[in-house]
């Protein structure tokens, strides 16, 4: 019985890690296109003379894009919220108990903007974005979007943890 349980845990990581890959892969080319319409932009206004009044709002779509897509490749690696101090002086049960508590803290916050950021989309559906002339809601979608896909890479990490982060050790004196 443990056999297949362990084939069906082994797909669903199979599966989260396409989908976090796919999507930092994503959140990578948002970053590069917004690099480039932002670079676009500088030599338009003050080499050509001629503004581009779509390509501020596209940089601006495609970094909240590349942010909630690239969250959850942060979640799956366990780099984007920890408790350094607590997590090294727990063992055993404590630690497990930390990240326990750590995972739920972080999975009701993604649920909080996966369920407001679905209704924001609905309500922001008929307005449009000055200079692109499409729906706000696709700017607004990279929310509950990036919310559910860090949900997904969030479990994994809890079930699957991997390798530790490693701890920046502090080089003040």
């Amino acid at each position: 019985m443990t056999r297949p349980l362990a084939r069906l845990g082994a797909a669903a990581l199979a599966v989260e890690s396409a989908i976090t890959r796919g999507a930092v892969a994503l959140g990578s080319l948002a970053l590069f296109a917004a690099v480039s319409v932002g670079l676009y932009q500088v030599v338009a206004r003050f080499v050509l003379f001629q503004p581009a009044s779509w390509s501020e709002p596209l940089v601006q779509g495609l970094l909240i894009w590349m942010t909630y897509l690239a969250l959850c490749g942060a979640m799956r690696t366990g780099t984007l919220i920890s408790v350094d101090v607590l997590y090294q002086m727990s063992r055993g049960r404590a630690r497990q108990l930390l990240r326990l508590v750590g995972t739920v803290a972080i999975f009701a916050l993604l649920a909080v903007l996966l369920w407001f950021g679905a209704i924001l989309c609905w309500k922001v559906r008929f307005q449009t974005i000055a200079g692109l002339n499409v729906s706000a809601a696709y700017a607004y979608a990279a929310l509950p979007t990036g919310a559910l896909l860090s949900m997904i890479a969030l479990v994994a990490r809890f079930f699957d943890p991997g390798k530790e982060p490693a701890v920046v050790p502090d080089t003040i004196s």
